[in-house]
């Protein structure tokens, strides 16, 4: 383990001019562990060149305009060339927020530049992000959920599956989650706990996950409106076969508090952590391990 620094943590964070992205980086502004790199990557299709976040111009740039500065440091190439600062502008720990489909090629970037990241962006694959993480040497913190009240539900429900195996065999499991319009794919949360009830005893599968994206699903699991753009709602409901016995376990998050104070540990933690190449998770954030 690292000693503690007064110095500031150097963060890119990726996916600026997206709802989490930018949400991530206005706690960084207003936090003195951190110093933001103004620059974040964003898709492929986006047209605009910056976005401005609390007064501070974010530079966009596309993957394709990533990969062809790797050559000179695609920090720099945004950076005039008499205000080129290598050993400030390099940074300790990238942030991926970006989109599902792009996070092979993120990783694969991130790995060859040598760069720590924590990836909140679900839907990747593990295994191929343990091996680049590995071959690289470097450390990653890996989470389909960065909040620590949750991660911690998850424990003591994977510590409910470990000790009493087949517990909930005689139960048929629905699984709801509901997200914001803007959240592609299935909840990380939700595939995660999958598992655990599987472990449990209930034969369910991911493709059972009721997905909720509309107005009308916020509307029916008593979302407020004022949380409709940002919000994450999930209930696993076990039913006994006979009819007997009911159970009901749910976490609903309105806003993106307790995700941002999540990453912005998750950042501490991978910035402390020596260089040898392991996936952190959340778990381990939680634990100090």
């Amino acid at each position: 383990m690292k000693q503690e620094t007064k110095s500031k943590i150097k963060v890119i964070v990726q996916g600026a001019d997206g709802k989490m992205g930018s949400a991530i980086i206005g706690a960084i502004l207003k936090n003195s562990d951190f110093k933001l790199i103004p620059v974040s990557l964003t898709a492929p299709e986006t047209i605009e060149k910056s976005v401005i976040i609390d007064g501070l111009s974010i530079t966009l740039f596309t993957p394709s305009e990533m990969r062809h500065y790797i050559p000179s440091g695609f920090i720099y190439s945004f950076v005039p060339m008499g205000k080129r600062t290598p050993e400030k502008d390099i940074p300790d720990v990238i942030v991926d927020f970006t989109h599902p489909k792009a996070i092979e090629y993120n990783v694969d970037f991130y790995t060859k530049m040598g760069l720590p990241f924590v990836l909140g962006t679900t839907g990747g694959d593990l295994d191929f992000i343990t091996t680049k993480v590995g071959e690289a040497g470097i450390n990653a913190v890996v989470a389909p959920n960065m909040a620590g009240e949750i991660v911690a539900f998850q424990m003591m429900m994977d510590w409910l599956a470990l000790n009493f195996p087949g517990l909930y065999k005689d139960y048929d499991l629905t699984i709801t989650e509901s997200h914001q319009k803007t959240k592609a794919d299935t909840s990380g949360t939700a595939k995660a706990m999958v598992k655990t009830f599987n472990q449990l005893g209930t034969p369910f599968i991911q493709d059972q996950i009721e997905k909720k994206r509309t107005e009308d699903d916020y509307k029916r699991l008593g979302v407020p409106e004022e949380y409709w753009g940002g919000h994450g709602y999930h209930t696993y409901s076990l039913s006994k076969k006979d009819g007997s016995v009911d159970f009901s376990f749910s976490h609903n998050v309105r806003g993106r508090e307790a995700y941002i104070a999540g990453t912005l540990n998750a950042i501490r933690y991978l910035y402390l952590k020596d260089v040898n190449g392991k996936v952190f998770s959340m778990t381990d954030v939680l634990q100090n391990k």
